[in-house]
């Protein structure tokens, strides 16, 4: 057998090792209110898979409400106002962060307390579903770093 037959033979196997992207959730954290009754927050990074997608709903079992929400500049102001879904462009990460998208908790289960995780659903046009779970974190509390 020529050396060049059995190179490409023996990379055969390794080429097929690579799986293609997949959509996935990382760096997540759910930040608890600093007032009881009011909403909680989640924050995330969404990596898209390989196609174009949208995130069409977080919800969570521990809550009786989730909305995604964009906070931006208004004159001098902070506004922000609900998303009804979010581009997930192909291969592309979208940063749910401080000052921008985000996730609002309502009414969060009493038990969740800093240091547990919250489960979250992520919905997609597609279908697809991927839960998370989201570390906790007190209101004023440092994020976790990943």
């Amino acid at each position: 057998m020529r050396k060049s037959t059995f190179l490409a033979l023996a990379a055969l196997p390794l080429a097929s090792c690579g799986e293609p992207p997949q959509t996935f959730i990382d760096k997540g954290y759910v930040r608890l209110p600093a007032v009881d009754k009011n909403p909680g927050v989640a924050y995330f990074s969404l990596h898209g898979g390989t196609r174009d997608n949208r995130l069409i709903s977080v919800t969570s079992p521990t809550t009786i409400k989730t909305e995604m929400h964009e906070s931006m500049m208004s004159g001098n102001r902070v506004a922000m106002a609900p998303i009804k879904d979010i581009p997930v462009p192909a291969r592309a990460t979208v940063n749910f962060a401080p000052g921008g998208k985000h996730v609002m908790l309502f009414s969060i289960d009493a038990s969740i307390k800093p240091g547990g995780t919250i489960p979250l659903i992520f919905t997609f046009a597609d279908n697809l579903r991927i839960e998370y779970d989201a570390p906790v974190i007190a209101a004023g509390d440092t994020p976790p770093k990943k």
